[in-house]
């Protein structure tokens, strides 16, 4: 029998953009279920990088990605949202005021209004060109649990910032910590290439990874370095491959939203060219975009309070400044819109 949820408004994407718009959604008193394609919620910080330290997110010098993802969640808590995670958003409906969208599991959420913020979309990790049976065996593309690379010997491929993030995160974990890129120049943050340079990570650059050996889990690698004849080997306990990700909208391209360059369109409101489906984060663009956590954010609060806007004609967007308001301790702020 397929499950059915019935809401005022269904954010797709349960990432730190979409956690805040349900915080934003429960002060408008709006009924809300948050949808997601992974198992978890944090989007790809939950996936990618739990323990990095964020920089840009106002009013913390510094937080962890899981700890930022727990504090979201604990924003939003009060106002009680449903979380529907492991359901990739796949068929949508159009009827009278109100949209139903089917996910990949069979469920159907009936709701008056959508807003997307599904980062880059479904993101898959690049392959290594060698050892990709040693996928689940050393080989990893995510690092979500550092202790467990303590007294290891750690190779990372790649030369983003993930690679170098991760390489500097484990370098007082792991036993030995090597960086291996193709190029000789990174493309990470020069702040990073610095502190790389300046830790004790070796680095070969100019290289590849070409073999893989090991039975059943990885235990050295071989890499070509370029100009030298013979390849160096290196003992391997894990071997992570950041190489970046290929990002697909994936059935988001059915739904006739207005998309260019694998972005969704968006006006001022944040609303998309089909009425009542708003779009928020990494996934939209427009003149000027820059691609932030604390963009997202004021993007994401602009687009719900919008939406429930669209939903009650005559009532306004702004939702009031809600510290002129003093909820009880662990209650929600109430609503506070006086010109609503």
């Amino acid at each position: 029998m397929t499950a059915s949820h019935s809401v005022d408004l269904v954010i797709v994407g349960a990432g730190p953009v979409g956690l805040f718009g349900a915080y934003y959604a429960g002060v408008r008193t709006l009924s809300t279920a948050v949808l997601d394609s992974l198992e978890e919620p944090g989007g790809q910080i939950t996936a990618m990088y739990p323990e990095k330290a964020i920089f840009d997110v106002a009013g913390f010098p510094a937080i962890k990605g899981r700890e930022l993802v727990e504090q979201l969640l604990a924003q939003a808590a009060p106002f009680k949202p449903t979380y529907l995670l492991g359901h990739q958003a796949v068929g949508l409906e159009r009827g009278d005021g109100a949209f139903a969208i089917t996910t990949s599991t069979g469920h159907r959420i009936e709701a008056r209004a959508i807003v997307v913020t599904g980062g880059i979309g479904t993101f898959t990790p690049r392959p290594l060109p060698v050892g990709g049976e040693y996928v689940g065996r050393g080989l990893v593309h995510f690092v979500p649990e550092p202790d467990a690379y303590a007294g290891q010997d750690i190779v990372v491929v790649g030369g983003g910032d993930s690679a170098l993030d991760w390489a500097l995160m484990l370098e007082s974990i792991g036993k030995s910590v090597t960086v291996v890129h193709r190029r000789a120049e990174f493309r990470a943050h020069q702040h990073s290439v610095e502190l790389l340079k300046a830790s004790s990570v070796r680095v070969i650059t100019d290289a590849q990874v070409s073999g893989v050996r090991g039975d059943p889990d990885v235990v050295e690698v071989d890499v070509t370095v370029a100009g030298q004849d013979e390849p160096v080997t290196l003992p391997c306990d894990k071997l992570i491959a950041a190489l970046g990700f290929t990002a697909n909208l994936g059935p988001l391209m059915e739904w006739g939203i207005e998309i260019k360059k694998r972005a969704i369109v968006v006006n001022s409101a944040g609303a998309t060219n089909v009425p009542g489906i708003y779009a928020a984060g990494d996934i939209v663009d427009y003149e000027g975009k820059v691609k932030l956590i604390a963009t997202g954010f004021g993007e994401v609060a602009t687009a719900v309070n919008n939406a429930f806007a669209y939903l009650n004609p005559g009532k306004s967007a702004f939702p009031g400044h809600l510290s002129d308001y003093a909820p009880a301790p662990g209650e929600p702020a109430p609503v506070a819109s006086p010109t609503a």
